[in-house]
């Protein structure tokens, strides 16, 4: 159906066009030959040419038609201007302006004089039948000259539509409204050449009301005549459009509308009908053409297939075709004469979608210019035009004109009262910007227009187009005030800073507007214009600081320390001017929106010039003469910063202690202090790094045979002292809470260090696991009688053997490491005294306060700083110990321990070899082992002797059994262990200490002399009495299994049991058979 209307439409202009051509042909015919004569000379004679040239010829069409100039000398001079800077979706680039961004978006493929080009088309058809655009009577922009009033209708400032005073020229309602200055021209300023001696002038004597030839003389020819510009001219002029330009477009309306003068602009698709009507032969040159041509395919591509109002389908084919027929014309120009079939699908595609609705029906509204953003670029650059081409800060005094104008593009644009207020708006504030911000009369009336903008913003039929348009705008707006403000100190001086009272409300009207409009893309829109004014504050005394520091000279690590005091001093004076800068100057402009600015400023300077005077303390090592005079300079600037606050703070409600909170003093103890506990950081960093490198590299080999300490505590302990010597070395007084912090440190470090040594393992694991509990076989006759026959000589060759195998000491280097471990903690402790002495008793120590003196955790001077480290290295040097013995006798010692002693028979297998390996084992150990250690090394060597040999005769698995006969070999055997503890070094272990540890043993030793039946009754008793069972109901009832608790003696029911498995006797292996059926050992 939409197709048929198309061709049916089609059919209809081209029936026209044809009727429209033969009433020109009769006419020509029936004119005399002169004019035809003329006509044809002016047609081949170029413009430039010298010579006489004719009047312009007009061909009548029809009395309500318009006329055609054919020899094209009816023009008004273009300015010789130069090409302008684009003001439209490109970036900006003039300086200051650089920063304000285009907020409604680009247009691609087009360049802005294209579309300024573009605009004045669809400005030029909707104005076609106003007055001097070629209606009855021409309309003359004439400042002195008398017109009738034109009734003003109600609206915003920038709405078109205003009255001109009768007396007085051109009175602008509209710049009035919104404070701008008149520019109050002669007559003469703004007028052109007019072609008054022809019939076809305006001013001519054929130029009356029912003259049909008026009304298409709107430009002036070359004639000596002067007379004022019309609308129309004062528009082309603005717009910047050429002659050739402006005449094609009249020709293009004079043939499209032909019998049809009341067709509404909106429904003209302009670009088409340019294709259309004007064909290559109306241009200068190919080139020119085919630049023109491809303006027209761009435009229709941008307002139809890029940015159209209504939507389109993806699958539309008509979007397609065209978008082919587009991208075809880059590579050659189409073909638009009349027959062509391009043109034909052309006008079909363009037609048809143009011509749609959002719900398909039948609509009377043409959609070719009215999406965004296609519209609202085309209408800046149509409200672009009120500012003087000359004085670009000026507006022109025919601007409710031109307004009025420019409201006839409307309906093909779009637009509606709300988005116009948003546009004039953007257009007074981005020219303000543009340029440079000398017209303070323009930031005036943008937050003129503010205010309706606010008023349009709060209705609730708010277009979604619109509220975007609304969002990017203000949000522009805002950003760049924001870029102004956040850096005042350099936007403005002492000539402007009254510009501030403007851009101050500017950006606080606009984030209200986005506030109450319920739009939150912009951030801190919703912050109250006191907390934005103390940002602003905030941010620009920063930013004035940071040139005043790089004016100064950056300070850096290669300067000496006086050079980087100086600085610093010279900076503290520019603080000073700068805060009395701050205070004289803005501060009273800021005051109305913020009580405290001036507080706030001093507060700003402070935190500044603090966090530059503590990273001069920070890199420097030492508190020199330089830097105390830094630090009195600084307090003195503290001390005048503080009276500002003060002085601000009287109006305050809470006498400015917010603001005073935040000023980290400059309390020269206070930072003396941070300056020593970062130095003490820095010095024990080097101690600590000695552990670090320890916990990967060392090996725990002696430094050498006269000093048996590990390397790494040596340059521990050395480094240490040194850390103390240079602690005492700096030229102040140290407080004992400092000592006591400074010993902290070094306490958590050397705790550090000795948890690293004594980091070796446990004695669990060298000890053997339990084996399970078995029962010995009785032996028979001739086992009997070769164990008493045993002959001597092979106890002795034996013997013997043994010690050949066994005449050196089995102490692995595992053990010898472990030694050099018990060295360095005992070392450790040697040198940690003589520290303490030097921290407790140094002459630099000041007393603290009373209340850390004599607090109940502070130790006074005098007082030990390591007890907590001692008590560390006590425990290590045991626990080492320990581990170290375990290691000698059940790793290292083995085969003449727990891996042979008394397996088989005790008598073949005593322990006398046992007892020389552990004589040159202990002989090692104090040739190795510091004096100091030696007693506690020997003691936890003795306890894992007794220890292995009492797992010896308990739990020394299937290869060992025992009779009461063998309880005096092994009596022995115990007495000579001990007597080996007792007699070992200069009484390293008394005796007392070798009984002590001995008891237990000695206990089982004394059970395996008891005989198996009393063995027997101990044990009932002792398994009945635990389990509440008397032991009558014991010999009843079968006995429980004791259960083994480690802790082995002559009491515990477990010891007895495996006495009794390990006694080889018949009794002993009925009693484990028939009450726990332990199994017979193979």
């Amino acid at each position: 159906m939409l197709l048929r209307f198309s061709l049916k439409v089609s059919l209809f202009r081209f029936l026209l066009y044809v009727k429209s051509m033969l009433d020109i042909l009769f006419f020509s015919l029936s004119l005399p030959s002169k004019f035809i004569s003329a006509f044809r000379r002016n047609q081949t004679t170029p413009p430039s040419s010298p010579g006489p040239t004719l009047a312009p010829t007009m061909v009548l069409l029809n009395r309500r038609e318009y006329f055609q100039d054919p020899t094209n000398h009816i023009c008004v001079p273009s300015p010789p201007a130069p090409r302008p800077v684009s003001l439209g979706p490109r970036p900006v680039s003039l300086g200051a302006a650089n920063d304000l961004s285009f907020p409604f978006g680009n247009i691609d493929g087009l360049h802005p004089d294209d579309l300024r080009t573009t605009a004045y088309e669809i400005f030029f058809t909707s104005c076609r039948s106003s007055q001097g655009f070629g209606g009855r009577t021409g309309i003359t922009v004439y400042p002195f000259e008398s017109r009738d009033h034109r009734s003003s209708s109600p609206g915003s400032p920038g709405s078109p539509r205003s009255p001109r005073s009768p007396c007085n020229g051109v009175t602008s309602r509209i710049k009035k409204t919104l404070g701008l200055k008149m520019f109050n021209r002669t007559p003469t300023t703004r007028r052109s050449y007019s072609c008054g001696s022809t019939p076809f002038s305006p001013s001519g004597y054929n130029n009356s009301p029912r003259s049909p030839r008026g009304s298409f003389s709107t430009l002036p020819s070359r004639s000596t005549i002067r007379r004022p510009l019309t609308s129309a001219e004062l528009m082309r002029q603005q717009m910047k459009v050429s002659e050739d330009s402006d005449n094609r477009i009249r020709k293009t309306l004079m043939r499209t509308l032909v019998g049809q003068m009341g067709r509404r602009a909106n429904t003209i698709i302009l670009p088409l009908e340019l294709l259309r009507h004007l064909k290559a032969a109306e241009f200068d040159d190919v080139d020119e053409y085919r630049a023109w041509q491809k303006r027209q395919l761009k435009t229709l591509e941008a307002g139809l297939l890029n940015h159209p109002s209504i939507p389109l389908e993806k699958a539309n084919t008509f979007a397609k075709c065209l978008r082919d027929i587009i991208n075809r014309s880059d590579v050659k120009p189409i073909d638009t004469t009349k027959n062509s079939e391009t043109m034909k699908t052309i006008c079909n595609c363009v037609v048809s979608l143009s011509w749609r609705s959002p719900n398909g029906a039948p609509t009377d509204v043409c959609h070719w210019a009215d999406g965004y953003p296609l519209n609202i670029n085309l209408y800046l650059l149509l409200l672009r035009s009120i500012f003087d081409l000359k004085e670009e800060t000026c507006v022109l005094d025919e601007v409710d004109e031109l307004l009025e104008l420019m409201k006839k593009t409307w309906p093909t644009l779009g637009i509606t009262r709300p988005i116009h207020n948003l546009c004039f708006t953007w257009v007074l504030f981005q020219q303000y910007v543009m340029t440079g911000q000398a017209e303070n009369d323009l930031l005036r009336a943008s937050l003129t227009m503010l205010t309706e903008v606010a008023n349009d913003a709060k209705k609730f039929d708010r277009d979604p187009i619109y509220v975007n348009m609304l969002s990017a705008m203000l949000s522009s707006m805002i950003k760049w005030s924001d870029n102004r403000l956040l850096d005042y100190h350099e936007s403005f001086n002492r000539w402007t800073v009254d510009l501030m009272e403007n851009i101050l409300p500017l950006a606080f009207s606009a984030a209200k507007i986005l506030e109450e409009s319920g739009i939150d893309k912009y951030e801190d829109v919703s912050d109250p214009s006191g907390n934005k004014v103390d940002r602003y504050i905030r941010s620009s005394l920063r930013n004035a600081f940071a040139k005043m520091v790089d004016n100064i000279s950056t300070i850096h690590g290669s300067m000496k320390l006086r050079e980087e005091s100086g600085k610093l001093i010279q900076l503290a004076k520019g603080t000073e001017e700068l805060a009395l800068r701050e205070k004289g100057m803005f501060s009273p402009v800021l005051k109305k929106w913020h009580l405290f600015s001036a507080g706030v400023a001093a507060v700003t300077l402070h935190t500044c010039y603090g966090s530059l005077l503590r990273q001069f303390l920070a890199a420097n090592s030492m508190i020199s003469n330089e830097t105390v005079v830094l630090l009195q300079r600084a307090d003195k600037l503290e001390k005048f910063l503080i009276n500002i606050v003060v002085e601000d703070s009287i109006e305050c409600e809470d006498g400015g202690r917010t603001v005073v909170r935040e000023m980290v003093p400059y309390d020269v103890d206070s930072v003396v202090l941070r300056y020593l506990r970062q130095w003490i950081q820095d010095c024990l960093k080097r101690v600590k790094d000695v552990v670090e490198t320890a916990k990967e590299t060392e090996t725990w080999n002696p430094k050498s045979k006269s000093v048996p300490y590990a390397q790494s505590t040596m340059e521990l302990m050395k480094q240490t002292k040194e850390a103390v010597e240079s602690f005492f070395d700096i030229p102040i007084g140290v407080s004992e809470d400092l000592v006591r912090e400074f010993a902290d440190a070094i306490e958590r470090i050397l705790q550090d260090y000795i948890a690293f040594v004594a980091s070796c393992g446990s004695k669990e694991s060298y000890i053997p696991t339990l084996p399970p509990l078995t029962r010995c076989g009785q032996g028979s006759k001739f086992t009997k009688l070769w164990r008493i026959a045993a002959p001597c000589g092979l106890n002795l060759n034996e013997t013997g053997y043994e010690e050949s195998n066994y005449s050196r000491p089995s102490t692995s280097r595992g053990t010898q490491r472990l030694y050099i471990r018990l060295n360095s903690l005992q070392y450790i402790l040697s040198q940690l005294n003589l520290i303490d002495k030097n921290l407790a008793f140094s002459p630099k120590i000041v007393a603290s306060s009373p209340r850390y003196r004599f607090g109940g955790n502070r130790k006074s001077v005098g007082g030990s700083h390591f007890d907590q480290t001692r008590s560390t290295i006590q425990w290590a040097t045991k626990h080492v110990s320990e581990i170290a013995a375990y290691k000698l006798i059940y790793l290292d010692s083995n085969s003449v321990f727990y891996g042979s002693l008394y397996t088989g028979d005790v008598e073949t297998s005593r322990i006398t070899p046992a007892l020389k390996i552990m004589k040159h084992n202990l002989t090692l150990l104090t040739a190795i082992v510091t004096e100091r250690a030696q007693p506690l090394a020997m003691k936890e060597l003795m306890k894992a002797t007794f220890d292995v040999y009492l797992r010896i005769l308990l739990a020394g698995g299937t290869s060992r059994d025992f009779t009461r006969y063998d309880h005096r070999l092994i009596e022995e055997d115990l007495m000579n262990l001990k007597k080996l503890f007792s007699t070992c070094g200069e009484g390293f272990i008394v005796e007392d200490v070798v009984d002590r540890e001995a008891e237990a043993l000695e206990g089982v030793v004394a059970l395996m002399g008891k005989p198996t039946e009393q063995l027997v009754d101990e044990f009932r008793a002792l398994v009945c009495d635990g389990n509440g069972v008397g032991l009558m109901g014991g010999l009843r009832r079968k006995l429980p299994m004791p259960p083994t608790t480690g802790k082995w003696s002559s009491t515990d029911p477990n010891t007895i049991l495996r006495v009794l498995c390990h006694r080889n006797e018949g009794a002993a292996n009925l009693f484990l058979k028939k009450n726990f059926q332990l199994p017979k050992r193979k």
